[in-house]
């Protein structure tokens, strides 16, 4: 819940021509519902994909204030981020609810970009693998072969959340590993060899060199850097860095 409709459009007129291209690095902003057709008519040369953060469930009815996916699907919104940290600590959103959002994201024909969390107390006292385990397991129920082929899944520690401590790139590289694996086991090796699996917590154009060297790190999910044009850019050209 950043920015106004106006540094919005500005965010995206600001950083065209300064990405690589779309075959090198796929590069997308996730912002509010308000924005997101402002956004689409400045982003112009269409290397930028522009994504929401949320949505509900149910293509449409009396829910007042919700996101409707139908409509997102209509707008020609790609990928929508589902089961963010923040909406499962502050909306209380359940592994069902989230579970639902992927089906929805899915059958409107867009993509997901399901979050997965861990806290510092279930990673110091050894839990992590279960609850990361659990929370994939529970997005993806009932998600055919074909879509899960399709979905991308963001490791994403709350403890280093605008923390300003990101995961050391071998956390990193242990948490996708294990969610790689727990696809795998659900679905097949090659499944989970082909699904884009990223990091998420304080990624910044000083760690995101390390991190995308990680064989099991496919990509970031920056939150905070995101806001800011000049490092926005600075990380989707992270290998000139």
């Amino acid at each position: 819940m950043n920015k106004t409709v106006t540094e919005a459009h500005d965010f995206v007129t600001g950083v065209q021509g300064k990405l690589p291209a779309a075959d090198q690095v796929e590069t997308a902003i996730a912002a509010p519902a308000l924005f997101l057709q402002t956004m689409l008519e400045a982003n112009t040369d269409r290397v930028l994909r522009i994504g929401a953060e949320t949505c509900y469930y149910e293509d449409e009815g009396a829910y007042t204030g919700e996101t409707s996916p139908l409509a997102l699907h209509a707008m020609g919104i790609p990928y929508v981020i589902v089961g963010h940290s923040e909406r499962r600590r502050y909306f209380n959103e359940t592994d069902d609810v989230i579970n639902r959002k992927v089906q929805a994201v899915f059958r409107n024909g867009m993509t997901p970009i399901v979050c997965c969390d861990e806290t510092m107390g279930r990673r110091e006292s050894g839990e992590k693998i279960h609850w990361v385990v659990n929370q994939v397991s529970a997005a993806l129920k009932g998600v055919s072969t074909e879509n899960a082929a399709k979905v991308v899944i963001a490791y994403e520690p709350s403890w280093a959340i605008g923390s300003g401590t990101s995961a050391s790139s071998d956390q990193a590289e242990e948490g996708c590993y294990l969610i790689r694996q727990t696809i795998a086991d659900i679905y097949s090796d090659d499944l989970a060899n082909g699904v884009r699996v990223l990091y998420g917590g304080s990624v910044k154009p000083d760690n995101i060199a390390g991190l995308m060297a990680r064989n099991n790190v496919d990509g970031v999910l920056a939150g905070g850097a995101s806001l800011d044009e000049k490092a926005f850019i600075q990380l989707a050209n992270y290998q000139n860095l």
